[in-house]
């Protein structure tokens, strides 16, 4: 338990990271995550359970992991088109209420009753979103919507991979995952208008930057992230993941002075998620301690 609670940490910095080159990388963000899905899936290749994929795992298991790699791709489009229309704080700040829609989620997809401490502490984060976008510029409201839309896929994303978690190894179902994505967007790229997908090529900087979004901050994170799912619920994954925000931040504000539109709300919210965060291990801790007492008073 404590390697998976190490390796989501080290995961979430690296997600943190994702942020700040989809603002520093200059193409659209649909074209932006297809060379991401690209240059990942290839990178996976190089290990040989990957390359057993196709022979070892079944063709349902192999399609179902595919097919829900569509979910992953609209939330990466998602997530840097509110970074594009807002900025890195705003786009990072919506991605927090992940934590509230998982709450909902996962019970309904991978079974289960919603735990009254698991909901509380998802709710924790609305207020601290609406403390944190506090004052924020009516021009950076339609990136937090689109921010938002991002959380309630990425949360349905998780749960679903929650339910077939056993089904394939970390690599395998990142690769299957990439693979669907790629696929999807390859198919709707070409009937998409023209103005969004016209800068699809990369050069210059943009080749370093997205090289080290594909093999840092998605192929290294997405397989510790789903290590970790191994030993932890969505919801503990997605908690623990409501750190990216202000790792993100606090990044931007070190490389965009993003500071200097932040209210003093960001820091109060900000509190508050770090709260939610560190109480969930104790409170699920007395959660089940409750749960054994009771069955041995049974």
């Amino acid at each position: 338990m404590k390697r998976a609670y190490i390796e989501l940490h080290t995961a979430v910095l690296l997600f943190g990271f994702t942020a700040i080159l989809g603002k520093l990388i200059s193409i659209d963000a649909v074209p932006l995550v297809w060379w991401r899905v690209l240059l990942t899936a290839a990178s996976l290749l190089v290990f040989a359970s990957v390359r057993r994929s196709f022979r070892e795992l079944p063709l349902k298991t192999i399609l179902q992991f595919v097919a829900t790699g569509s979910l992953l791709a609209l939330h990466w489009i998602s997530f840097f088109l509110s970074i594009k229309l807002a900025n890195v704080s705003v786009a990072l700040v919506a991605f927090s209420t992940t934590t509230f829609f998982t709450a909902i989620a996962e019970p309904l997809i991978v079974g289960g009753r919603v735990q009254k401490y698991e909901l509380f502490l998802g709710l924790l984060i609305i207020p601290a979103m609406a403390l944190i976008v506090s004052k924020l510029d009516l021009a950076f409201h339609l990136g937090l919507w689109i921010g938002i839309a991002s959380a309630i896929l990425i949360a349905i994303f998780t749960s679903i991979t929650k339910r077939m978690i056993t089904k394939a190894g970390p690599l395998q179902i990142t690769f299957l995952q990439m693979s669907g994505a790629l696929l999807f967007i390859s198919i709707f790229l070409p009937a998409l208008p023209g103005e969004i997908v016209a800068n699809v090529q990369i050069q210059g900087d943009d080749i370093i930057y997205m090289l080290l979004l594909a093999l840092g901050c998605t192929t290294l994170a997405y397989v510790l992230a789903i290590r970790s799912l191994r030993f932890l619920t969505a919801f503990a994954s997605n908690l623990t993941t409501s750190l990216e925000p202000i790792y993100g931040i606090i990044m931007a504000i070190l490389i965009f002075k993003e500071h200097e539109s932040l209210p003093l709300g960001f820091y109060i919210g900000a509190a508050i998620i770090l709260s939610a965060v560190f109480a969930y291990p104790v409170l699920r801790r007395r959660h089940r301690k409750k749960i054994i007492a009771d069955a041995r008073t049974s």
